[in-house]
């Protein structure tokens, strides 16, 4: 399976422009089975309000963002991963929304909000759900959720195989915290982050890039540069997810032990 790792740095609030440049950087490759691409990366992330947030969301499948992806998910034989600003009914999400061969699979709302993003959406409500590609179980979680274990081990236990991260990292932990993610559950995951600063007139943010697909074993198979937007394609075997003994004798969840975790 080949994973494809898409960094570039969105225009707040120029969706079409954002499409169109999603659209260059991932057809110049060929091939690719998944790709994964930042958090937010339609509509760029700092909003002033709640209002500019919900005035940039969009339902999905329906909207231009879920018409312009499924056609390109479909012309390429691909899965997408991205994040965007979802409506649904009167409330905004934090969201990744998942594409294969055109068609929507489902989206994962984002639980831990990060800052003023407590301002900007609710969090999400249901527990993180499995998706099929094929016959590989991808789990998806969303930036500053890597700061809590359980978002990936909740995915793991539930079979996933690969972790597609979308993200807009400001914070310099993040990317090798996914080194731990990835040994202590025993999958693959693909951070996909953006670059680039955005100003608003009372802040300023500046995102770190350095994307990344990280192995069962926690070695980097990719990294990108920090400040420039690039992709990157890298093949593995998401075989080797489905095997969590640790060495001979230690198994990953076999040998956890639940009840004396309690408080």
């Amino acid at each position: 399976m080949k994973i494809g790792i898409c960094q570039f740095a969105p225009i707040l609030g120029e969706i079409k422009q954002n499409l169109e440049l999603i659209e260059r950087l991932i057809s110049a490759e060929f091939g690719v089975d998944l790709w994964v691409l930042p958090e937010l990366c339609t509509t760029g992330y700092l909003f002033a309000s709640a209002e500019e947030a919900s005035s940039l969301a969009e339902e999905f499948p329906a909207g231009r963002t879920a018409r312009r992806i499924a056609e390109l998910s479909a012309n390429s034989n691909m899965a997408i991963v991205l994040g965007v600003a979802e409506k649904l009914g009167y409330a905004t999400y934090n969201s990744a929304v998942v594409f294969d061969k055109g068609d929507f699979i489902g989206s994962y709302r984002k639980i831990h909000l990060f800052a003023d993003e407590k301002r900007w959406f609710l969090p999400g409500f249901e527990v993180p759900k499995i998706f099929s590609v094929g016959d590989v179980k991808i789990g998806v979680m969303i930036c500053f959720d890597w700061i809590f274990p359980e978002i990936a081990r909740t995915l793991a236990l539930a079979g996933a195989q690969i972790i597609a991260h979308p993200a807009n990292l400001v914070l310099p932990f993040c990317q090798d915290a996914m080194v731990t993610r990835s040994l202590e559950n025993g999958v693959f995951t693909a951070t996909a982050n953006r670059v680039g600063t955005e100003r608003r007139p009372n802040q300023t943010f500046t995102f770190t890039g350095k994307s990344q697909v990280i192995d069962p074993m926690g070695k980097r198979l990719v990294s990108l540069p920090s400040d420039s937007q690039k992709v990157a394609v890298v093949e593995i075997d998401p075989g080797e997810a489905l095997d969590k003994n640790f060495n001979p004798i230690n198994h990953l969840f076999n040998d956890r032990k639940p009840e004396l975790y309690r408080t």
